[in-house]
């Protein structure tokens, strides 16, 4: 089943997986080329979200120190992000906070062919909505970029 994903179908699986898919669909990532890694963060500071996402990728060696690597991350979660957030990309200066799960994956874009280099996915899901227990609603986004 998780034998054949692509970058972004593996971003989203692994992103909204139960322990016990999530370590069929790792296997899998490794046999199609791609490195995988699974966090969590919640804030109503969308800085305090990119910079989760930002330092698990370097602190798992996803991304390099560079301009280049460091510029497509960030790119790759605002898509992922503006997804979430519909349009209104922010948190809480308007009263709203987010509780996510993230993914990053870098491999290949198409199964069995890295001629154009390395892509990185990012997906997010979880509940985003008003302070207030309750008041949240499910969310789901995706980016994919080039490195």
């Amino acid at each position: 089943m998780f034998d054949s994903l692509s970058i972004g179908k593996t971003a989203l699986l692994l992103c909204i997986s139960s322990e016990s898919e999530e370590e069929k669909i790792r296997e899998a990532s490794i046999l199609n080329g791609y490195r995988v890694l699974k966090g969590r963060v919640g804030s109503m500071d969308s800085a305090k979200i990119f910079a989760a996402i930002e330092t698990a990728a370097k602190k798992e060696f996803f991304i390099n120190a560079s301009y280049r690597d460091e510029h497509q991350l960030y790119h790759t979660v605002l898509e992922a992000y503006s997804s979430i957030c519909r349009g209104q990309v922010g948190l809480g200066n308007i009263l709203r906070t987010a509780g996510l799960t993230f993914s990053i994956v870098r491999g290949p874009r198409l199964l069995g062919d890295n001629s154009d280099g390395d892509w990185i996915a990012v997906a997010l899901y979880g509940n985003m909505g008003a302070p207030v227990k309750g008041f949240e609603h499910e969310v789901m986004g995706m980016g994919i970029n080039p490195i």
